[in-house]
């Protein structure tokens, strides 16, 4: 096949391999793939260098694709992230009694951990409408999953002692408003508007006040015991905002392979291996 871009020719393979059919790379999309190459190639390649040599497509820079997988390193760091929920999932059922009130709640947080890590694999894999809002609506219930056990651990409103049942009420009304939150999220979304900037606002906003909850828990409890590993929720969550970061600060991808979006995604495997610790 002849691309032409920028006056020039060049002649492009784009045979596909069973991989790539397998993963729906259908013939428009490979001219796609082929064409955003040409284009990036052909800007880097030229003698005086542009003030932005690469260009985003569709809203997303040319990556380097690999067996198929469109951001093949969002996929690993996305991969890493749920090998480290399986590890504390599998902790938690080894090490915490099935009588312990919270346990129920620990591996909830798992495997909200697990959808939302596997959403996102797919969708880094092959971006299509539908992976892309099944990644979205994973991570916003993941994300705010954590604000709705933050409470409940910090304030120990599982009512272990069974002498306090207003609590039990108190975490019913929770479970309500949060599960209401998250049905108006997703309606709002699929239904009337599909709003990135939006999406973004309210799961930094969801993300801000569960780190507050955790920063002032940690920080109370290091300062009436002095023991430092008590102040190891604070950290974690210091951790991530770092991480977190990266998902404003924007850049174009080290080699058309790693990006700010990939490198959060990696940021935030050692905070969830530490916080099953």
């Amino acid at each position: 096949m002849v691309i032409t871009a920028k006056g020039r020719s060049a002649t492009t393979d784009v045979s596909q391999a069973l991989h790539r059919r397998m993963l729906l790379w259908t013939c428009p999309a490979e001219c796609d793939y082929a064409c955003q190459h040409v284009v990036t190639d052909t800007r880097l390649a030229r003698a005086v260098p542009y003030m932005q040599p690469v260009y985003q497509f569709h809203g997303k820079w040319p990556f380097y694709r690999f067996l198929g997988m469109q951001e093949p390193f969002s996929v690993l760091f996305s991969l890493m992230n749920y090998l480290a929920h399986f590890w504390g999932v599998s902790q938690l059922r080894a090490k915490i009694p099935e009588t312990y009130a919270l346990r129920k709640f620990y591996l909830l947080f798992g495997y909200f951990g697990f959808a939302s890590w596997i959403a996102s694999m797919v969708f880094h894999t092959r971006d299509y409408n539908i992976t892309e809002k099944i990644d979205y609506f994973a991570a916003g219930a993941s994300v705010l999953y954590g604000l709705y056990y933050s409470p409940i651990r910090i304030f120990r409103l599982d009512d272990p002692q069974r002498n306090q049942p207003w609590k039990h009420s108190v975490v019913r009304l929770w479970t309500l408003l949060c599960l209401g939150l998250y049905i108006s999220h997703v309606c709002y979304l699929s239904f009337w508007s599909w709003d990135y900037t939006y999406n973004m606002a309210a799961n930094i906003a969801v993300g801000i006040t569960q780190n507050l909850l955790w920063t002032s828990f940690a920080w109370t409890r290091y300062m009436k015991s002095g023991r430092w590993w008590q102040a190891w929720p604070g950290m974690i969550v210091a951790w991530i905002v770092l991480a977190m970061s990266l998902e404003v600060l924007d850049f174009v991808p080290w080699r058309l392979m790693i990006d700010a979006h990939s490198l959060w995604h990696l940021g935030t495997v050692g905070p969830t291996i530490w916080w099953y610790r």
